[in-house]
């Protein structure tokens, strides 16, 4: 199909282009200050420096800022735009969904040559965004559940009791540790399949989280 053929469409609205690259800015910071805070070590002259203190501080503001983005965006999967919506994250619940998931899945498997292609989310992808919805509520709980152990009579610690009869300290920090490799996993596929999508379909996949347009084949999906 020629490029000419292709028409222009408005696929990512702003809110969700910015919950994305806070993500992206959270994540970062989060990895960093996160595996400073698994092995510490002074860059100051002296204790009084304060360095690790700026580093947890930067680490939870991070924290904060990540959850924001996350409440927001599941926010507006309720009023934004159809390619936004909760149910774009659902597609083995729908026909045609699990039937472009067959499609999408044969083309990964090397059965099928032609990308099939997809005008919002990838509904494989989807399915793995929605894995990873959940790996990162985890992280958010196990998160905050350790910064509140600094005030046990707190109203965040009595709010995440539940999280204490759940897990050890030391289990909540191994598996607060072990998941941001699992998300380092997923980022690397991300951006992997992100290229070979953009590549592929020459749609505009990797800019279009900037500039929230794709060029499709078809004007209405």
């Amino acid at each position: 199909m020629s490029e000419s053929c292709k028409f222009k469409r408005y696929i990512w609205e702003l809110p969700v282009r910015w919950c994305h690259w806070i993500n992206v800015l959270s994540i970062a910071l989060l990895a960093v200050t996160g595996f400073l805070i698994g092995n510490p070590y002074s860059f100051g002259k002296s204790a009084s420096d304060f360095t690790m203190g700026w580093i947890r501080f930067i680490h939870f503001t991070a924290a904060y800022a990540f959850t924001v983005s996350l409440a927001s965006r599941v926010i507006w999967s309720f009023i934004g735009n159809r390619y936004a919506q909760w149910r774009e994250f659902l597609p083995f619940l729908y026909v045609k969904g699990r039937e472009k998931m067959i499609r999408m899945l044969r083309y990964y498997m090397l059965l099928d040559k032609e990308v099939p292609e997809t005008v919002g989310h990838n509904p494989l992808a989807t399915t793995a965004y929605l894995v990873l919805f959940f790996l990162y509520i985890t992280m958010v709980l196990t998160g905050f559940s350790l910064y509140a152990e600094h005030a046990p009579q707190g109203i965040m610690h009595k709010s995440l009791g539940f999280m204490y009869s759940m897990f050890s300290n030391q289990g909540m920090r191994l598996f607060h540790h072990f998941s941001m490799y699992l998300i380092f996993g997923f980022i690397v596929n991300h951006i992997y399949s992100a290229w070979l999508m953009d590549i592929k379909e020459h749609g505009s996949e990797i800019s279009s989280m900037f500039s929230g347009y794709k060029f499709t084949v078809k004007r209405e999906e």
